[in-house]
């Protein structure tokens, strides 16, 4: 950073290695061992980190005595050209907690408050209160404040998603309502958004639907523009995530059953027998991955359609049965991602898409030779 002309603003992560307060400064490393000298403003703030729904929690009072070695911050303020090299000056810090060592997230209610602030606004966004939980009013795209757009769109995955999250803040707090919104909430999936293929004996979901008064429009292939007029494995697999995580509360046989021939899906028309692997897309009329039809997702395979089994219902469907094969599945799709997703010799990140036969994809639409610093960490926590 020598040699800097302009100022930019930036956040620092690490640990307090001293403090001088008559220069009014402290020193912090980060992690990777890099150390940084940060100037206190005279109009610096600090606060202490606080959950969704708490107040603000000021400490600027007490900052001196916050800045102790060791102590673990975030400091947000700007970069400076000074003397051929920089300062910086410190605008804001956040404390994890009120003491060297304590971050409030491991405290033990933290993710309970947590969940229940997110469960209690989306009842509120999405249906006005507890008592009215209806999903036909549900809307997928709401602002910040909860207030729902204009659109008559209902997508499929975006309502699995919120059913999973009310179902798995019944687990943390067993309120009743949690349980009521994600048993409605897989009710109405089933209702409107599954299709029964009574040629294959197989269940497949909808992208979503659109609501113009009392009728329904069914939008049957994707309409996201990567994935457009295919049947994408991802949306597919999270479909079963709020349902799965339901399962997990009442073992309802439907659910189940709605399960297993979604897997049959999966294994009878997305899985490569031959080269391993699950392939990304399907032609929605013929069910082929090979089809021209779908384009560049022809006969490919990504990081989603093996990979995302595990964290969006894969994991939860092994827990709730127990079942031998979920866990054989588990095993299946970590070996597909440590034998084919690696590349060391090339980068530190995976490879995140594949032509049929494994090589690699470095051409594919907004992706090209790009990494996912999520995905990788998604990976991480899933093979772990």
């Amino acid at each position: 950073m020598s040699q800097m002309k302009f100022e930019f603003s930036d956040t620092i992560a690490g640990y307090v290695l001293q403090f001088d307060s008559d220069e009014v400064m402290f020193l912090i490393k980060t992690t990777d061992n890099r150390e940084f000298s940060v100037k206190l403003s005279t109009n610096v703030y600090a606060r202490i980190l606080r959950n969704l729904g708490e107040p603000y929690l000021d400490c600027t009072s007490q900052l001196k005595e916050l800045l102790v070695p060791d102590q673990y911050l975030f400091v947000y303020g700007t970069f400076y050209p000074q003397a051929g090299g920089h300062a910086f000056e410190a605008q804001e810090i956040v404390f994890p907690g009120r003491k060297r060592g304590k971050f409030r997230f491991e405290e033990s209610d933290w993710w309970i408050k947590q969940a229940k602030s997110i469960a209690d606004f989306f009842i509120k966004a999405q249906f006005g209160d507890e008592e009215h939980i209806d999903y036909s009013n549900y809307r997928t795209l709401i602002s910040l404040v909860g207030e729902q757009a204009g659109s008559i769109r209902q997508e499929t995955d975006t309502i699995s998603r919120l059913v999973y999250g009310f179902a798995s803040t019944y687990l943390l707090t067993g309120e009743d309502k949690y349980l009521e919104a994600a048993e409605k909430g897989t009710a109405y999936l089933r209702d409107h958004m599954r299709f029964y293929d009574f040629d294959e004996n197989i269940i497949y979901w909808y992208h979503g639907i659109d609501l113009k008064g009392d009728q329904e429009h069914k939008v049957f292939a994707s309409e996201f523009g990567d994935d457009y007029d295919a049947i994408p494995m991802y949306e597919q697999i999270y479909a079963l995530a709020g349902p799965t995580q339901t399962y997990r509360i009442n073992g309802d046989p439907t659910i189940m059953k709605d399960i297993k021939m979604t897997i049959d899906l999966f294994n009878r028309f997305f899985l490569d027998r031959e080269k391993e692997g699950y392939f990304s897309h399907l032609d929605p009329i013929t069910l082929d991955p090979h089809s021209e039809s779908i384009g560049p997702n022809r006969a490919r395979k990504n990081w989603n359609s093996i990979g995302d089994h595990a964290p969006a219902y894969l994991i939860n469907l092994w827990l709730a049965t127990g079942d031998p094969k979920y866990k054989d599945f588990l095993t299946y799709c970590a070996d597909c991602i440590v034998k084919y997703f690696p590349d060391y010799d090339n980068s530190p990140f995976v490879q995140e898409r594949f032509y049929e036969d494994w090589s690699h994809d470095k051409c594919w639409g907004w992706q090209q030779n790009r990494a996912v610093v999520g995905h990788n960490l998604k990976i991480a926590w899933n093979l772990i």
